[in-house]
């Protein structure tokens, strides 16, 4: 009785599931659009300035002080770029901005490394008022150490005319000291992130404490490393105040302070905006060319020491 009950029972209707391609494919909300339209809208935003840097340095100054401004390059030339490269300083202050900016990474990178090291790895004596130095000088505003440096810098430079003013290593010196502190603290972080034992495993495979070290912790802080040369390449190349004051001579002028130059209207005619955007055009070229070369050296970093770790 019993199985022919249970055979006699009606089955359970079947589940049917909606196969159409619309059913399975999740719906996309619309605060994802909305926030995806915003960042679009902030990127062109963002992106503006640079192109009516672009297409002024393109345009004639005849063309741009038009009324009706043209957000295409209806009227190409390169003429800006030429009175911008044959003109008087280009050079000059280009080398002046290398100079400078290649002293100051390499001083910045030496001391502000070797600084995280000590205040990471090691506790000794004085290093919680060294930490809260470092902060503090991070709060003085440059602005208000200008006649203090400019003071110091004439002063050694009538005994050591390579230290005074208008001189490489002596506003290489300064930049150095403005950015050392706030590098510490980026690097300190990389460090910290990097654990001592990897160092004490290679000692105990046989390997010196200079040797564990530059094979194992500095690969892994190469990251660190470029991030923080980037940050001093930036602060260096396009420090304007500093270098006005520190650098008075004509042809020692770097490129911010060359840039000014042309912002001098004549009696004649006004300032020509096209000459200017070349000159800008110009000044941002090393800059991408730096990061261009950098982000490659930055990614191999990462790979490596993600696999020496």
């Amino acid at each position: 009785m019993s199985t022919a009950t249970e055979t006699a029972r009606p089955s359970a209707a079947p589940v049917v599931r909606d196969v159409r391609p619309d059913a399975r494919r999740p719906r996309p909300r619309v605060g994802k659009i909305l926030l995806g339209a915003l960042g679009i809208v902030l990127s062109l935003v963002w992106a503006f300035p640079v192109y009516w840097m672009l297409l002024s340095a393109v345009t004639p100054d005849a063309r741009l002080r038009a009324s009706t401004p043209s957000f295409l390059p209806t009227h190409f030339t390169l003429s800006n770029f030429g009175s911008v490269l044959t003109g008087s300083g280009f050079g000059g202050a280009l080398r002046m901005s290398l100079m400078i900016t290649g002293v100051t990474i390499v001083v910045v990178l030496a001391f502000a490394f070797l600084a995280a090291l000590a205040i990471s790895r090691w506790r000794f004596r004085g290093r919680t008022g060294f930490v809260l130095a470092v902060l503090f000088i991070q709060m003085l505003p440059a602005e208000g150490l200008f006649i203090a440096q400019y003071k110091m810098l004439s002063t050694v430079g009538e005994s050591a005319p390579v230290l005074g003013l208008n001189s490489v290593l002596g506003i290489s010196i300064l930049y150095a000291a403005m950015l050392v502190p706030f590098t510490i603290w980026m690097l300190r972080g990389f460090v910290a992130g990097v654990p001592a034992e990897l160092e004490e495993a290679a000692m105990v495979d046989g390997l010196s404490r200079t040797k564990a070290f530059l094979r194992i912790t500095f690969p892994l802080l190469a990251p660190g490393l470029v991030a923080s040369g980037v940050y001093a390449f930036l602060q260096a190349w396009n420090e304007f105040t500093t270098a006005l004051v520190i650098l008075p001579a004509e042809d020692h002028q770097t490129l911010p302070i060359w840039l000014r130059s042309f912002l001098s209207a004549s009696a004649n005619r006004g300032i020509d905006w096209g000459e200017v955007m070349a000159a800008s055009t110009l000044i941002a070229v090393p800059v991408i060319v730096f990061f261009l070369f950098v982000q490659g050296r930055m990614t191999s970093g990462l790979v490596s020491g993600a696999v020496k770790g």
